[in-house]
């Protein structure tokens, strides 16, 4: 693994946009109000968690799936689309999967599966045309 050749700007670039795409997807203007409903969190909970603690972790943990992807595409082959694909297969293929095996076990509905499976797909499909576009 040869970290001198990764594009930082890029993974930081993509890991705010994982990070934003988040914010955007559970407001209750998208996928919020469902997403609330379907784990049983209502507005005064949501107020009660440590917001600086939980969006500095998650813009950490977003930095750290940006810079795993980076390294598996850490080819100057890679492009914009072949990023994106890496990126779609990375999502789909295991993020979305492991959400659909943990949901099966925990007894969540297809729902409150496909918000998160889909949050981590599209968000790692852009992730990846980013790291793959930007070289």
């Amino acid at each position: 693994m040869d970290f001198s050749t990764l594009n930082w700007l890029a993974i930081v670039a993509s890991a705010l946009l994982f990070f934003g795409l988040g914010a955007v997807w559970y407001s209750k203007a998208v996928f919020g109000k469902i997403w609330m409903k379907e784990t049983g969190i209502t507005d005064e909970d949501a107020q009660k968690g440590n917001m600086a603690k939980i969006m500095g972790l998650t813009a950490l943990f977003s930095f750290v799936m940006a810079v795993n992807l980076a390294l598996f595409m850490n080819s100057p082959e890679i492009g914009a689309s072949q990023g994106a694909m890496y990126g779609f297969f990375t999502g789909f293929g295991w993020v979305a999967m492991s959400v659909f095996i943990t949901g099966q076990f925990e007894f969540r509905s297809t729902r409150y599966m496909l918000i998160h499976a889909g949050y981590n797909t599209v968000g790692l499909t852009l992730m990846g045309l980013i790291l793959g576009a930007w070289k």
